[in-house]
């Protein structure tokens, strides 16, 4: 099996935490290892939760009923989330195998698409787990996941049927969707929240007023409460924004905000809400006139977050130095903090919030944000990747890293690309992007968004006219390219990388000579192949690469094994697994075992063989490393076949099928295929034997496999005697 450790000619330098960038210094808020929960949760409900019994009365009887879906659909601002909150509490130990929320970010320029939906909920369970290209390949991954697990799963601010539907769980799991529209999915029982009841409205509205400071000593039942609450339209959005004014400005008693409130709910009646509920709009503007100049453009600035956010991202891109103006947007209760669990230390602006500030800001001011939106998190995904190459704990901490911030990575990314054409130094942040991540992106991107970001930053090296990057990037969309198992394709990028390489005297960038080699043994060719890794194996030497060096030994390993020279195969497998622990790459361990276990398989060795093959498969079972995971389990199956155990073989080599057609590897789906054929034929089921087979067959006509004939003539062979039966 060909080690894919190598990815492209990018190989980036360990990281300090506190990450510096040219002349930048910005402190990067590191997940601790026990900080990554080992089951995800849903944050919990506001603390000033009010109101909603009825509904939630309601919700829970209909789960214990049977329904396994609930939707939830009203205005912005009217409480969704919070009740989906409320609701995920109540049901914390009917779930005990964890709680998931996916952002769907229905109402954003971006949403999530159903794979990226699908992939949030598989890395909660499985972080370093690498997705297949195709959504139904995602979607039997998502589903096996969660098959057999009592979890709950709430996808907010969902857009529309479409978006939703691959993601209903196995009957075992329930499913939460908020949304503002209505959104049909098939069992979906729909509840549609109104704004809160007038006595509701009005116990709100006094929590958040008369929580620290305000007008305590008002009664309870003075008319004013009701009319503030009515002008604010129930919305409890509305209803905090109001609450905190009134909480932080002595000078104005409950009756002059009334009087202020009515003339803004004029004002804007005759000039328009900007889209946003009117109550919201209002008990908005009004907080917002109250703020001072700076606090007010920080509120604008926080617009440029697609998703929540931590201070200090904040601090960088809105020039909040100390986030003092955050903390008073807190105050006013204009931006939501989480003080615990989960999501701690995060901030998030709603929805509405952010159509009021964004139509308070020049287009010039948005391009600004964006690109500084843009840079930030450009140098952040490079700080997860950093941490990801240091090994050990600090993988699972560099991918959280990358989970946690996802959404506004994904926006600066995008927004780049977009501006390319029109703003320099977007097309410079735009082609940094893929280099700033390349091992994580290449676990946490699908194949083809992977490819299209690698496409984009192709463009921006060639408007720059940046040979290094253009080289750098072809590189990696031919590593992208053999990913999905186009060989071919993969060899044309890697030679056009390589020429530049040359060309510059990149002698880094040169490591893609490991990736033709690569490219050359998945098509059969490990004469080529390993004049590629010697080469590559030289230069990572030369330059002190050691996590390349122990990738090139291994593959060099792999050739010398496809060639039946096992003895010479275990020297490089034993010098890599030296490596891989000296760097602490958990992953690299693992291939180096199993890789040691399919060289002794093939000295006749097959104890030796499970002891290497079993050990690294608890490694891959261990850091989520589906792919390997299979790997592991066909050679477990491969040795069994050579014990004569035909039980063992079929059940493992069932168990690596099912696993290569999850991730969308054709590549080894063909080679489990082809062995469980085989495992039929010699058991006498000649059918399911011939099925199998022809998958593989398939497969290695369409990529030019040298053995595609001679397996096509045993097939052909197989098929004959079924006839004759």
């Amino acid at each position: 099996m060909d080690l894919r450790d190598s990815k492209g000619a990018i190989i980036k330098p360990k990281g300090d935490v506190n990450q510096q960038f040219g002349d930048r210094t910005y402190y990067i808020n590191i997940p601790k290892p026990e900080d990554i929960p080992s089951l995800p949760t849903i944050p919990d409900p506001p603390p000033d939760f009010t109101g909603r019994e009825e509904e939630l009365q309601e919700l829970l009887a209909k789960i214990a009923g049977g329904s396994s879906i609930i939707g939830l659909r009203g205005i912005g601002g009217v409480g969704k989330t919070a009740l989906a909150f409320k609701l995920a509490e109540r049901l914390r130990e009917s779930y005990p195998d964890g709680q998931v929320m996916v952002d769907m970010r229905g109402t954003g320029e971006n949403p999530a698409t159903p794979s990226e939906a699908m992939g949030s909920v598989i890395h909660a369970y499985q972080p370093e787990e690498k997705l297949p290209d195709g959504e139904a390949e995602v979607k039997e991954m998502y589903r096996k996941v969660l098959n057999g697990k009592r979890a709950l799963i709430l996808l907010d601010n969902a857009l529309d049927d479409k978006q939703t539907l691959s993601l209903i769980p196995p009957k075992s799991c329930a499913l939460m969707v908020t949304s503002r529209k209505s959104i049909k999915l098939p069992g979906l029982f729909r509840k549609d929240l109104d704004v809160l009841k007038p006595k509701e409205a009005i116990e709100l509205l006094r929590k958040v007023c008369c929580s620290t400071s305000g007008p305590a000593d008002l009664p309870e039942k003075d008319p004013v409460w009701m009319e503030i609450a009515r002008l604010c339209g129930y919305l409890p959005l509305a209803l905090r924004a109001a609450g905190s004014y009134l909480a932080s400005s002595e000078d104005v008693s409950p009756r002059e905000y009334v009087r202020e409130l009515a003339d803004e709910r004029t004002r804007l009646v005759v000039i328009g809400g900007e889209g946003v509920e009117l109550g919201v709009d209002a008990s908005l503007a009004l907080s917002y006139k109250k703020l001072k100049a700076e606090a007010q453009q920080t509120f604008l600035d926080l617009s440029a977050f697609p998703a929540d956010f931590d201070s200090q991202a904040e601090e960088q891109i809105c020039r909040d130095q100390g986030h003092r103006s955050l903390s008073e947007l807190v105050r006013w209760s204009l931006v939501d903090y989480k003080a615990q669990g989960q999501d701690y230390g995060r901030y998030k602006l709603h929805d509405l919030a952010r159509i009021f500030a964004q139509a308070k800001l020049q287009e010039e001011q948005r391009a600004a944000l964006s690109r500084r939106l843009a840079s930030y998190y450009k140098d952040l995904l490079s700080a997860a990747e950093d941490l990801y190459l240091q090994g050990g704990e600090s993988i699972l901490a560099g991918l959280a890293l990358f989970d946690r911030e996802e959404a506004n990575i994904l926006a600066g990314q995008a927004w780049a690309a977009k501006s390319m054409g029109i703003d320099p130094s977007a097309a410079e942040i735009c082609m940094r992007y893929p280099d700033a991540g390349v091992y994580v992106l290449d676990l946490r991107l699908h194949p083809r968004q992977e490819i299209a970001w690698l496409e984009n930053g192709l463009e921006a090296a060639r408007r720059l006219k940046d040979r290094s990057m253009e080289g750098n990037h072809l590189g990696n969309l031919g590593a992208a390219y053999a990913d999905l198992g186009d060989h071919r394709k993969a060899i044309e990028y890697h030679d056009q990388a390589l020429a530049i390489a040359r060309e510059i005297g990149d002698r880094r960038g040169e490591g893609t000579l490991g990736n033709l080699g690569l490219a050359y043994a998945d098509l059969g060719d490990h004469r080529k192949a390993i004049e590629y890794h010697d080469q590559a194996l030289a230069i990572a030497r030369e330059i002190g690469d050691r996590r390349g060096e122990g990738a090139e030994l291994g593959n060099l390993g792999n050739a010398y094994d496809n060639l039946r020279e096992p003895s010479k195969a275990i020297e490089y497998y034993r010098q890599q697994l030296v490596i891989t622990r000296e760097i602490g790459d958990r992953r690299g361990e693992g291939n180096a075992l199993g890789n040691l276990g399919s060289a002794y398989a093939n000295l006749s060795e097959p104890r030796q063989a499970i002891e290497f093959y079993e050990q690294a498969l608890a490694i891959a079972q261990d850091i989520g490393d589906r792919r390997n995971e299979g790997t592991w389990l066909g050679n477990l199956g491969s040795v069994y076949a050579a014990l004569g155990e035909p039980l063992r073989v079929i059940e493992y080599y069932e168990q690596q099928l099912v696993i290569t057609r999850e991730i969308g590897d054709r590549r080894d789906e063909a080679i489990a295929s082809w062995n469980l054929g085989l495992e039929y034929e010699n058991e006498g089921d000649l059918q399911r034997a011939a099925e199998m087979m022809q998958i593989c067959v398939d497969f290695e006509r369409k990529i030019g496999h040298p053995d595609a004939g001679k397996d096509a003539d045993h097939l052909e062979s197989l098929k004959a005697k079924l006839r004759k039966e």
